[in-house]
């Protein structure tokens, strides 16, 4: 054995190409910051962008605004590139850019987007972000889906350079928020406005994504959503819980036309949508890769006590477990597209937390291909769902207000460090070159 070692080091030296008396052949190991190839892991973070009405309509909260990105956009930019990072969910002021059919204002995203080109980062356009421009209204209004295509086809068109999109962030918390706990945009309470914005939503969704592959026939989509699970202490569990457990996955149903459950599409049937519109969801999935991006925060689940009090669970199920059954269903490509804790001190702890869930979902063999945590600024009033426009900070992101880096950003960095070169799929390295050095490389 010793002869044989001291073969190797002679030829090959204590290189790559082969091990020494400490181990065997040593290949890459995913060490290194983020290098953008197209088949590495996305590891990514986002500009916070909500936007949704308060007060019947009277008050638009514009986490832009109200985060300073209006002003501190170049700065923010850099941070994302400081970071090392490549990728950035991104969302486009859409109640400020889309003024009207067929009328665009693209002076702030000209700037932006331009800016991005400039640093190589890889935006994630997220093009409706809980709220929609004055002039339409609301999720009740059925003209949307028309409107909101056009505007996903104006946005491709002019940034042909972008692959990457989210039509419409968190469909259910969207629908849910808005029209059945009455808290956003039209603050309805009722199980038909409910399912009238979720069918609104996801048709919009479906017809923007047909628009934008019109211009970008290999469009990528993440479609985020919110993995959500209700744990109900009752010794006889009721079926409005069990039922609550079943709507969390009707954006999707509806989305990748995956029949639901009989009372599911009872529900829905019962409450406004016709059999004509059914069958138009279950006809064929949108054009484009379809990415199921699942975001999770420890508030996404809940208890339900004897006695009816709801308490916040955090992490009974964790990512790792809601994401798998939402993987079994769907059998889509997963990401991890939004997770972060609001209290700046246990940040870091939450960080390595979603990270353990992502490689022991990576070791049962399924194809996460990303993680976010969002966001890169601080965020305000999302401790009451940005119902009443208080102002109290949420110290949740990788830097604070003042664009000062929170303890959790030098975790992020360690975390990019030492995984930031790992591929998709484990040791998927071999796929990048599909031909000989004399010839092109192609990519896969």
């Amino acid at each position: 054995m010793k002869a044989f070692l001291t073969h190797i080091k002679e030829k090959y030296g204590d290189g790559n190409y082969a091990g020494d008396e400490f181990g065997g052949a040593r290949g890459h190991d995913g060490r290194g910051l983020p290098t953008g190839l197209p088949n590495n892991f996305m590891f990514a973070t986002g500009i916070e962008c909500s936007n949704p009405t308060i007060d019947h309509g009277r008050t638009r909260r514009d986490l832009l605004e109200e985060c300073g990105h209006y002003e501190r956009w170049r700065e923010d930019l850099a941070l994302v590139k400081g970071m090392g990072l490549k990728v950035l969910r991104y969302g486009l002021p859409y109640h400020k850019t889309h003024l009207g059919p067929g009328k665009y204002d693209w002076e702030f995203a000209d700037q932006v987007m331009a800016e991005m080109q400039r640093l190589e980062i890889t935006p994630i356009l997220d093009l409706l972000h809980f709220g929609v421009p004055d002039w339409l209204g609301n999720f009740q209004n059925p003209e949307l889906p028309v409107h909101f295509a056009e505007y996903a086809g104006a946005v491709a068109r002019r940034y042909p350079w972008v692959r990457y999109y989210t039509p419409i962030n968190e469909i259910y918390v969207t629908a849910r928020m808005s029209a059945k706990d009455g808290i956003w945009n039209e603050q309805l309470k009722s199980d038909r406005g409910f399912v009238t914005a979720m069918k609104h939503l996801v048709a919009a969704s479906i017809m923007a994504t047909q628009q934008i592959a019109v211009h970008r026939p290999d469009c990528i989509i993440v479609q985020s959503e919110s993995a959500e699970y209700i744990h109900e202490l009752r010794a006889n569990p009721s079926p409005e819980v069990a039922l609550e457990n079943k709507l969390r996955f009707v954006s999707l149903d509806l989305l990748y036309a995956h029949h639901p459950d009989g009372d599911v599409l009872n529900y829905l049937l019962d409450n406004g949508m016709t059999r004509r519109e059914y069958d138009w969801f279950m006809a064929g999935e949108p054009p484009g890769y379809q990415i199921m991006g699942n975001d999770y925060y420890g508030r996404n689940e809940r208890i339900v006590l004897p006695d009816g009090e709801i308490c916040t669970s955090m992490d009974v199920l964790g990512w790792y477990n809601i994401t798998l059954e939402y993987y079994r269903r769907y059998r889509k490509p997963v990401m991890h597209t939004e997770t972060n804790v609001l209290e700046a001190h246990n940040a870091p702890t939450w960080l390595w937390k979603q990270w353990v869930n992502i490689l022991r979902m990576r070791d049962e063999g399924v194809p996460v291909l990303g993680f976010t945590w969002y966001s890169l600024i601080d965020q305000l009033d999302w401790d009451i769902g940005l119902a009443r426009k208080v102002g109290k900070v949420n110290p949740c992101g990788l830097f604070d207000l003042d664009r000062k880096p929170r303890p959790v950003a030098e975790c992020y960095k360690m975390l990019l460090q030492e995984y930031g070169q790992i591929t998709i799929v484990p040791h998927g390295e071999l796929f990048e070159v599909t031909k000989s050095p004399a010839t092109l490389k192609v990519e896969v």
